[in-house]
């Protein structure tokens, strides 16, 4: 995997630029002066990513994923991971069959959903995970592959399945290994 120098991030023209910040040149970048990439970031091969979009500090976005905020933000905070593959939404064209759809469609023939989407510290979400506009993915939630979250599920817990449904509860002594990795990091 190629990474882009600092100097080449520079040129992209980011919010904000974080240290240690690793994004592929091969991922594809738009809007990038709405982007804000934290410290230790990492933006893998063949992602996409537009529109207002923040990731905290040691957030990871892995191969094949895509960040699609349209007029609304996505925000993934402090060391949280989204494995191959996942699809971040914050706008969504209505399915009803009531209006137009797709982007070639002006916006007076369409009714089109949009919405913030917050992740939280300490989320992974597993290969193909989907997260629809207005959902906020709380601290420490954890999916398995190909995880449909529709609606906000409950912190420091482990979600399956199309749509999300809680297996159990998650761990929180990664907590105790941030705090221990934060004090080397001084």
């Amino acid at each position: 995997m190629s990474y882009l120098t600092y100097k080449e991030l520079l040129k992209i023209g980011f919010k904000s630029i974080g240290e240690n910040v690793l994004v592929s040149s091969k991922a594809s970048i738009y809007s990038p002066h709405l982007i804000a990439l934290g410290d230790n970031s990492r933006i893998d091969d063949f992602c996409v990513i537009s529109g207002q979009v923040t990731l905290g500090r040691n957030a990871s976005v892995a191969v094949f994923c895509n960040l699609a905020a349209g007029r609304s933000h996505i925000s993934i905070a402090d060391f949280s991971t989204l494995a191959y593959g996942c699809h971040i939404i914050s706008q969504s064209d209505d399915y009803s069959g009531e209006t137009l759809t797709n982007p070639t469609i002006p916006r007076d023939f369409k009714n089109e959903k949009s919405a913030d989407v917050t992740i939280g510290r300490h989320v992974i979400l597993g290969t193909s995970t989907i997260v629809l506009p207005g959902v906020t993915i709380p601290d420490g939630v954890a999916s398995g592959a190909n995880t449909l979250f529709i609606e906000n599920p409950n912190a420091w817990s482990i979600y399956v399945g199309s749509p999300a449904r809680k297996l159990k509860s998650r761990s929180r002594e990664l907590l105790r290994l941030e705090a221990k990795y934060l004090g080397q990091d001084n």
